[in-house]
């Protein structure tokens, strides 16, 4: 079984910063791109960012220029720092992860896994 951990969300103030972590632990085969997806309140959940395995990234149009998404793949860690917040980017946070990752169950594989979620608020 995999695990994704999402630490460091909290409450600050319009144009402070705050950089979430996401870190991987259990019985990981391989971990491929990694992302953080974010759901404000009454609203989809939506990509905020995504870094491949060799260190590419994408971004959301909302946050490009103020977030940037980071990893470290010995660690199996994920990073966003997110600087300039806007209230409107109050939401809770999801970390995932897309690569080949070992089941409870002998022999099954699964290729997807999602964290349980870190509430970020920005005060305006």
């Amino acid at each position: 079984q995999v695990q994704l951990v999402e630490s460091g969300g909290g409450l600050v103030q319009a144009g402070g910063s705050l950089r979430l972590s996401c870190a991987a632990s259990g019985s990981i085969l391989s971990i491929n791109a990694m992302g953080w997806y974010r759901q404000a309140p009454g609203k989809q959940r939506a990509l905020v960012a995504t870094i491949s395995s060799s260190g590419s990234t994408n971004y959301a149009d909302s946050v490009e220029g103020r977030f940037t998404i980071s990893r470290d793949n010995v660690k199996n860690t994920m990073y966003l720092q997110m600087n300039s917040l806007k209230a409107e980017d109050t939401a809770v946070y999801y970390c995932n992860a897309r690569g080949s990752f070992l089941a409870v169950v002998p022999g099954v594989r699964y290729n997807e896994v999602w964290g349980q979620g870190t509430l970020v608020t920005v005060s305006s």
